[in-house]
């Protein structure tokens, strides 16, 4: 009884999510994962459905990117494991608008993801931001182990976040370099689908598609389900977290 509740309430809120669109909301789901996905651009992806009879325009597809990639970052966010207490956190440049900003990430020592921020400057203010955002997220899951890479804003935000609270004790801080080198890894593993020779064109459209595809590498980190896990499985996933009936079903 309760599941079949579920699951009308999740179909009720997918009316809701394509309400107006003119194409099915599994064809938008799986654009959108497409893009989110794999190193593709727009029309890479609009050629493909071309081939399987499917004609839509590039620019659809961007638009279906800036409104669907936050959505899906926030249905995922729920199913994402709590971290160990010991994380890592490191910042990476990502252009827009051929100017360099700057993407703060955050992952535990097993890989798992914390959280992320995109600013447009490295600085203090920057690093307190970041830190209020990660840690409001989980007010009950505190670090009580930082590692970061020597840069100055960082002690001084971890202070400032003990002091508001957002931290019931103090962590400790280190700085390793040999210990920052899975998150740097990780940062190639988020940005490699990232356009890569002209960047985003605005700071709003870069901080909504990041957003999208911080939550497909979530999908592809399996949030720490056992056993195997398949695209296939990471589609089933995403069909079920916008209420659509799984594709290609066994």
């Amino acid at each position: 009884m309760i599941l079949h509740a579920i699951a009308a309430k999740l179909k009720q809120r997918a009316k809701a999510d394509f309400r107006g669109r003119h194409f099915e909301a599994a064809l938008i789901v799986h654009a959108v994962s497409w893009y989110l996905r794999y190193a593709l651009s727009y029309r890479d992806i609009e050629e493909l459905f071309l081939e399987r009879g499917m004609e839509f325009d590039h620019s659809t597809l961007n638009r279906w990117v800036l409104a669907y990639a936050p959505l899906v970052e926030k249905r995922l966010r729920q199913f994402r494991r709590p971290h160990c207490g010991s994380i890592r956190i490191d910042e990476t440049y990502i252009k827009v608008r051929g100017e360099w900003r700057y993407l703060y990430r955050a992952i535990d020592k097993h890989g798992a993801a914390v959280d992320f921020l995109l600013t447009a400057n490295r600085d203090l203010d920057a690093a307190k931001r970041f830190f209020r955002k990660m840690l409001s997220t989980e007010p009950l899951l505190a670090p009580d182990r930082i590692g970061t890479d020597g840069a100055c804003p960082y002690p001084p935000a971890i202070a400032e976040s003990r002091e508001a609270s957002l931290l019931p004790r103090a962590p400790t801080h280190y700085v390793t370099k040999h210990l920052q080198q899975g998150i740097e890894s990780d940062h190639f593993r988020v940005k490699r689908t990232m356009p890569r020779v002209s960047g985003f064109r605005s700071f709003h459209t870069a901080r909504r598609t990041i957003c999208g595809f911080e939550a497909m590498l979530w999908l592809r980190k399996s949030f720490g389900f056992s056993g195997a896990w398949t695209v296939r499985e990471q589609n089933q996933l995403l069909a079920y977290c916008f209420g659509r009936p799984v594709a290609n079903k066994a």
